[in-house]
């Protein structure tokens, strides 16, 4: 089989295209399971801290039952170490596909569908669930499609159109914006593709303390709560795509103590929720201090972050 680098290369002369007939918008739950438990939150874990998957799991007390990893356009994420490895030890992949120097004009026009097609392949002959979160934040920095609602919806569509037509049916989808939206753009609930391209909404979020001046501290409802009432109106499973919260400005283990019982109490729809466990922009690791550790582990144990089904 060709990469997806050799298939993009090869495409990038091609004639425009004529667009895909639109397929019935029917629910995409209707195809079955997408992965949401009967009660509780999935955790879900990416692993850029100290140490491997193995070591950070045994820092903090368990297996997440969420992998998440990032990969380019023209990177086969179905065939990779990290997807193989994660459905061989029980574990979701969740898989944020960012098409970093992809032209939308050229998704929509068809000029890069045998990646797409390729990928949806690669893809079906997993033959076991992945959570795909395409083109996430589209509504922040990464603008993708110049932040224009409509050519990024066209081109979600698109993509979502081509695994279905392949039978890529394994793969359930993400639609995930920031929950902040870039000043003097659209926001973020323009950008939705429709909920016959949506398994689940999603929302990343942050509390980046005090560390740096116009920065203030959020609570963990805080940080979510405007989100959570625009995306609980549609009715869909939500899972939260990455989450952190910095040390400075108030206590990090307090914060992550209110997350279990604020999901309970305030966002039952949300029934995932990822942790960014990276030193990055902020020291949103959950060892950045021992107390912060401590209160993860114990989030990690809670019966609500261990759901049965």
């Amino acid at each position: 089989m060709l990469s997806l680098a050799a298939i993009t290369a090869g495409c990038s002369s091609t004639d425009d295209l004529p667009p895909l007939p639109a397929p019935p918008a029917t629910s995409a739950a209707d195809r079955g399971d997408i992965l949401v438990p009967r009660q509780g939150v999935l955790l879900g874990h990416y692993y850029g801290g100290a140490g491997s998957i193995e070591e950070t799991d045994a820092r903090i007390g368990r297996k997440p039952a969420i992998h998440l990893s990032y990969y380019d356009w023209s990177t086969d994420w179905a065939t990779s170490a990290a997807t193989r490895a994660d459905l061989a030890d029980g574990r979701i992949p969740l898989i944020n596909w960012e098409p970093f120097g992809v032209s939308f004009d050229d998704i929509v026009g068809g000029k890069l569908d045998g990646t797409i097609e390729a990928q949806a392949d690669s893809a079906k002959a997993l033959g076991k669930k992945v959570l795909l979160d395409f083109a996430a934040e589209m509504n922040e920095e990464a603008g993708w499609g110049d932040h224009s609602p409509d050519k990024y919806i066209a081109a979600y569509r698109r993509v979502h159109e081509i695994f279905v037509r392949r039978g890529a049916e394994n793969v359930v989808w993400i639609w995930c914006p920031n929950n902040t939206d870039s000043p003097n753009t659209p926001p973020a609930m323009a950008y939705y593709p429709g909920d016959g391209y949506v398994d689940w909404t999603g929302v990343d979020g942050y509390n980046w303390g005090t560390a740096k001046e116009g920065f203030s501290w959020q609570s963990f409802e805080e940080v979510f709560a405007t989100a959570y009432g625009q995306l609980s109106a549609l009715g869909k499973p939500i899972i939260i795509g990455e989450m952190a919260s910095d040390e400075v400005g108030g206590s990090k283990a307090q914060w992550i103590n209110e997350v279990a019982p604020t999901l309970r109490q305030r966002f039952p729809l949300i029934k995932a929720a990822v942790w960014f466990d990276v030193d990055k922009e902020r020291r949103w690791q959950v060892n950045s201090s021992p107390s912060s550790l401590a209160a993860y582990r114990d989030l990690a144990k809670d019966p609500y972050f261990n759901p049965r089904g």
